[in-house]
């Protein structure tokens, strides 16, 4: 049985964040479609051969950068849920904070968005894995507020699954870049509201 070396497995995911940084900068920078592996190598000063050590395909650098941003939203989610107020305001904030994220780091720049879409076309099972993360998420705050009588007896689950499904449009990057340009008479704190009026 192989023991892993703790010193090899820092440095291994030590090169891996490097490779994501400089994947991140470039696709940033020139655009998804336009870097491939090479420009990545280049950039480090390493050969595509290095870069293949640590990633199969340009795909897997991609899908680490997704599991990476996505991780940075789980982070606020995770920590709105378990701050000591009402389960009514941290619902209110879950949405109105991963709007705000996803407005300003996944659509502030074209580049960004490009890498969002394709993540969203390829890149699915982490898409998937996140959004299933983030009602269980809701689904715990939920169940708090039925516990404190602040919420109606209804089953936890459903309820949170509802709520992300009706304010889809606050949280998903392709829908918010569209309504982006429309004149909209709501503001998400007006659909947040009308959303959770439906769990008293």
């Amino acid at each position: 049985m192989d023991i892993e070396d703790p010193h090899q497995d820092t440095v291994r995911r030590e090169n891996m964040q490097r490779i994501l940084d400089a994947a991140e900068r470039l696709f940033k920078h020139y655009g998804y479609a336009k870097t491939n592996v090479a420009d990545i190598a280049k950039d480090l000063g390493m050969s595509p051969a290095n870069i293949y050590r640590f990633f199969s395909s340009k795909a897997e650098i991609h899908k680490g950068l997704a599991r990476r941003m996505l991780d940075s939203s789980l982070t606020v989610a995770l920590e709105n849920a378990k701050r000591p107020v009402s389960a009514t305001e941290r619902v209110r904030d879950h949405f109105l904070q991963q709007h705000a994220i996803t407005v300003e780091t996944l659509l502030h720049e074209n580049k960004v968005h490009e890498m969002v879409v394709v993540a969203i076309e390829e890149q699915w099972s982490v898409i998937e894995d996140h959004i299933i993360r983030m009602r269980e998420i809701v689904a715990g705050v939920v169940r708090e507020g039925i516990a404190a009588g602040e919420f109606r007896a209804q089953d936890a689950d459903v309820a949170a699954e509802c709520l992300c499904d009706s304010t889809v449009t606050l949280c998903h990057p392709q829908i918010i870049a569209e309504c982006l340009i429309e004149n909209r008479r709501t503001t998400p704190a007006d659909l947040v509201d009308f959303a959770i009026r439906a769990l008293k």
